[in-house]
């Protein structure tokens, strides 16, 4: 029989700033944490996305060290030290060698590899930073965290494109339910915005060029919407085995009680326009939890404000539980809509507003949806402003490139 696992702790960094109850208040609130980046307008056609602002470290990671992580490694590990500081635990009383990471990104460190390669187009090859590999490779967020708090179980890096966040967290809370581990602290993070970055996303075709309305521009399911708003960010949760969190008196978010993954076998970057694979991957979630489903009364959508993703996916929810004349039950939103596309960071943070949706029994809505795009499903959006609703299980879905799925289901 496999173990239960419980959410006990969870920590963000997004572009709203640092701690998850600033991303819930502005999320609630319907605000967006899009502006124009920092870059230089004259090197790109994208001026908008999700920055993480400027915030202290030092409280969690030392002036020294900090310096010597990209970004996305620090986001990483901030958020991991809010996870565990909100999940109680006493590391020093805990065995450290039942505990473990599971920790990744899409892209890592590319910031850094920008930096490094304009130094070595000045002074050469070998004059790169020493520290220039173990700050750019995706592992090294997992690595860190288990460094800084001594954890001596599984360290690993999940490296699935947009579903990295969410890939980790199922795959960490299958190790608690087999038996590898007591506790697991896991996620995912982002901070791909460098002109590197941007700039690829803009030749891919990706990315919205809305640059004079910032805050309007990641607009899912809308008729006017062209593209993702690239974000950074980290979303780090603590699972535990029920019993373990139990005995030792922690508070319980929720309990993951469903894990559905799949691939769409279809092309790199789009979606399978069926919607086969998330299909696949929503029915194997509520398989595992054992749930029907109308027992789900809110889906954290993937949402991407992108054409062909918004319809494949929302005809998939359609399909699986029913639309809006079907199911007058079943609320849907996209906080991509507000917070931006954090890649791999989005599925760990949406994990985390779906569970705090579901404890407030408040449902974010999808802003900017003015006029729906009459080739996505008829469902319920939540258009424009925040709804309460009752909810005992709710559900997040990511799919990134590669046709990669990951859906994770939380009950109260």
């Amino acid at each position: 029989m496999k173990r239960r696992v419980v959410v006990t702790g969870m920590g963000c960094v997004s572009p709203f700033g640092v701690g998850v109850d600033v991303l819930w208040k502005n999320l609630k609130e319907g605000k967006s944490g899009v502006r124009y980046l920092t870059l230089d307008k004259e090197k790109h056609l994208v001026h908008i996305g999700g920055q993480v602002p400027e915030f202290d470290s030092s409280k969690y990671v030392d002036a020294k060290d900090a310096r010597r992580m990209d970004k996305f490694i620090l986001c990483s590990v901030v958020a991991a030290s809010l996870a565990i500081e909100d999940s109680g635990l006493d590391l020093e009383k805990e065995d450290l060698t039942r505990i473990g990471v599971i920790a990744g990104s899409a892209a890592g460190g590319l910031e850094t590899i920008q930096k490094n390669h304009e130094v070595m187009q000045v002074r050469g090859y070998h004059k790169c930073s020493p520290f220039m590999v173990p700050m750019m490779i995706t592992n090294m967020a997992a690595g860190k965290i288990s460094i800084k708090y001594g954890l001596k179980g599984m360290s690993k890096s999940v490296v699935t494109a947009c579903a990295t966040g969410a890939h980790s967290v199922g795959d960490a809370a299958r190790a608690i339910q087999f038996g590898d581990a007591d506790v697991m602290v896991a996620g995912g993070a982002e901070a791909g915005i460098c002109d590197l970055g941007i700039g690829a996303f803009t030749s891919a075709k990706t990315l919205s060029r809305a640059n004079e309305e910032p805050q309007k521009a990641s607009r899912p399911y809308d008729i006017k919407r062209d593209g993702f708003i690239m974000s950074e960010g980290a979303g780090i949760l603590v699972l535990e085995e029920r019993e373990h969190a139990l005995n030792r008196g922690a508070k319980i978010y929720a309990e993951l009680v469903g894990y559905g993954q799949s691939s769409d076998a279809y092309d790199m970057v789009a979606p399978d326009p069926t919607g086969a694979g998330a299909i696949l991957a929503m029915e194997l979630a509520l398989k595992d939890a054992n749930l029907k489903p109308c027992d789900i009364g809110y889906i954290n959508a993937h949402g991407t404000s992108t054409h062909v993703g918004d319809i494949a996916e929302s005809n998939a929810i359609a399909k699986v539980f029913g639309d809006k004349e079907q199911n007058k039950d079943l609320l849907v939103s996209s906080t991509k809509s507000m917070t931006g596309h954090m890649l791999g960071g989005a599925g760990s943070i949406e994990a985390i507003i779906a569970i705090k949706a579901m404890l407030e029994g408040i449902v974010p809505p999808t802003i900017n949806l003015e006029e729906l795009d009459p080739e996505v499903a008829n469902l319920d959006y939540t258009p424009n402003k925040a709804r309460k609703k009752e909810l005992n299980a709710v559900l997040s879905n990511s799919f990134g490139f590669g046709g990669c799925n990951a859906v994770l289901i939380f009950k109260k």
